[in-house]
C-alpha cells in the first residue's frame, strides 16, 4: 500500500510546467538545470519540510528539529544523497524510478507513463523545474563534503 499513497502524492500535487523537453539524462544523472534561476536553499527547505508541497518528511527524516513525526519509510535525507552527484540528486528528483524501478518515491517533474492520474493533475508535474532546483540547493547545504 505504500505504493498508493506515493502514486497519490505524486498524482494529487500536481502544478503545470512549461515543458519537459529541458530534462536531459546523461546516464542516471540529470546534469542541466531546470531553471534559469539558482536554487534558493531556504525555498528549498520549506518544500522539504512542507506537508502540502514536497512531502519527503513523510518519508524522510532529516536535520528539521522543530518537525513532529518525520518518516521512516525512506532513509534519513542525509543519508540518502551522501553518495550522490549534484546531477544525480536532481535526476532522483525528477524521476527517481530511472534509477530504482520499485521505488516508492514520487516523479517531482514528470507527467508521462503514470498511472490513475485524476484529470485535473493530467499533464502536470508536482513541483516545478524552480523548485526542484531549490529542493536540490537545500540538499546540498545539508550533504557532508
Amino acid at each position: 500500500m505504500r505504493y498508493g499513497a506515493a502514486l497519490a502524492i505524486s498524482t494529487l500535487l500536481a502544478l503545470p510546467i512549461p515543458s519537459q523537453a529541458q530534462v536531459v539524462w546523461t546516464g542516471d544523472a540529470v546534469q542541466t538545470a531546470l531553471s534559469p534561476s539558482p536554487g534558493d536553499p531556504i525555498k528549498g527547505r520549506a518544500i522539504v519540510t512542507s506537508r502540502q508541497t514536497g512531502l519527503c518528511i513523510l518519508c524522510h527524516a532529516g536535520p528539521f528539529p522543530e518537525e513532529r513525526f518525520q518518516g521512516n519509510l525512506a532513509p534519513d535525507l542525509r543519508l540518502s544523497i551522501a553518495n550522490l552527484s549534484v546531477g544525480q540528486l536532481r535526476a532522483r528528483l525528477v524521476d527517481p524510478s530511472q534509477s530504482s524501478p520499485n521505488t516508492i518515491m514520487p516523479a517531482y517533474f514528470r507527467i508521462d507513463h503514470l498511472q490513475r492520474v485524476a484529470p485535473q493533475f493530467a499533464g502536470k508535474t508536482v513541483l516545478t523545474g524552480q523548485e526542484i532546483e531549490d529542493v536540490l540547493a537545500y540538499l546540498l547545504t545539508i550533504k557532508s563534503p
